[in-house]
């Protein structure tokens, strides 16, 4: 199984594609975790990135593609992946889809769409900060990067509906609710695709 998450921060993405990966037994590959992993350990892709995540920007695709990458690959070699953070914008996935194109086993299967209304997001989002103390959760960058989600990732979905991917998920359930609903609507794909 090899799935995308594709939903504004705070929609629960990274929990929903945690418990994803737990129920079908595949990885989860979160870029913004693999991200905060390399800025922590100093690493040369970790500086290149810090800057653009603490003001709430995209990262360059190259530097997320170097990555990712690798860990795409093994994951598809052993069972799936649930992506999360990546791709986010319409060139991205276009990328992405060429690439899946030459080498068998990595194109995506579905794109899980979480919707969330805006209240919701920044009302989770505040909390969150509050919680967890995330540097990147101040309230100017909570809005811009939900500025950045409208302008970029969402009409990446757009493409993502044209070759018929796209699951829709009203993301405002509880967890387990979440959850169930995206299962139901992954497993009638994955039913379609046998």
């Amino acid at each position: 199984m090899r799935l995308l998450m594709v939903a504004p921060p705070g929609a629960g993405k990274g929990t929903q594609a945690t418990l994803l990966a737990d129920h079908y037994a595949i990885a989860h590959l979160s870029s913004g975790d693999l991200f905060r992993k390399e800025i922590a350990a100093g690493s040369e892709v970790g500086r290149q990135a810090a800057d653009y995540l603490a003001r709430g920007d995209l990262v360059p695709d190259r530097v997320v593609l170097d990555l990712l990458a690798p860990h795409i690959f093994e994951s598809a070699a052993q069972g799936g992946f649930v992506l999360d953070g990546y791709p986010r914008t319409r060139a991205q996935a276009e990328e992405a889809y060429e690439v899946a194109g030459r080498i068998a086993g990595v194109e995506l299967q579905a794109v899980v769409h979480l919707e969330v209304a805006r209240a919701e997001l920044l009302r989770r989002l505040s909390a969150r900060a509050s919680r967890d103390g995330r540097v990147d959760d101040t309230e100017p960058v909570i809005r811009h990067r939900l500025e950045v989600y409208d302008r970029e990732t969402a009409p990446m979905l757009e493409y993502y509906a044209g070759r018929g991917l796209v699951v829709d998920v009203d993301g405002e359930h509880g967890v387990t609710e979440v959850l169930s609903d995206i299962v139901g609507a992954v497993d009638a794909v994955r039913a379609g695709l046998s």
